[in-house]
């Protein structure tokens, strides 16, 4: 609830009227870094969008891919507890930022539409944001580790942010198209 203090142009936000507000915030911001990512392959062609144009191996299809396989393992497979429908191997890690043979960049687009679905869906039904879970164990994680639902969403609004700064690099490179550019093109 926003209210005028009595100083000019000063508004103070409470969260008395919604005690959900943090959450709500942070699924906005990650929504905010999805679009992000999304606007940067916007009008890409699925050649453009399978290229490798700079010195990495990385590919803005492939990203959107990475970015919305990793969100479901940490949301729907770490949080929920649901199977994983595809996941990853550890000896093809480099498929994961790669579109692979029936791939494009429109199932990759769909499937994080899906992931964005199922991950507002899972936030806003746990009890709190304090909810904790286990950690894989990885050997960048101390063993028995647990992360709250709030630490995993810091965590992938900070991987989607670098990633889409990853594909707003690969983009220009591509076309020399910038991310206020696309947007102002609407």
């Amino acid at each position: 609830m926003a209210e005028n203090d009595g100083r000019e142009g000063v508004v103070m936000v409470s969260n008395e009227q919604s005690p959900d507000l943090p959450r709500e915030e942070l699924l906005e911001v990650l929504a905010q870094q999805r679009a992000g990512l999304r606007n940067a392959v916007r009008g890409l062609t699925e050649t453009q969008a399978a290229a490798q144009p700079t010195a990495s191996s990385l590919c803005a299809g492939g990203l959107i891919k990475h970015v919305a396989r990793t969100e479901r393992g940490w949301i729907s497979v770490r949080l929920a507890g649901r199977p994983d429908p595809d996941p990853p191997s550890p000896e093809h890690w480099d498929a994961e930022f790669r579109l692979g043979t029936g791939e494009n960049l429109p199932s990759a687009l769909a499937l994080y539409d899906e992931v964005a679905r199922e991950t507002e869906e899972i936030v806003r039904a746990l009890p709190d944001l304090d909810y904790a879970v286990k950690l894989p164990e990885a050997p960048w994680f101390p063993p028995n580790a647990t992360w709250t639902a709030r630490r995993i969403l810091l965590h992938l609004i900070a991987e989607t942010a670098r990633h889409a700064g990853h594909a707003d690099i690969i983009r220009e490179s591509l076309d020399g198209a910038t991310a206020y550019e696309l947007l102002a093109s609407g």
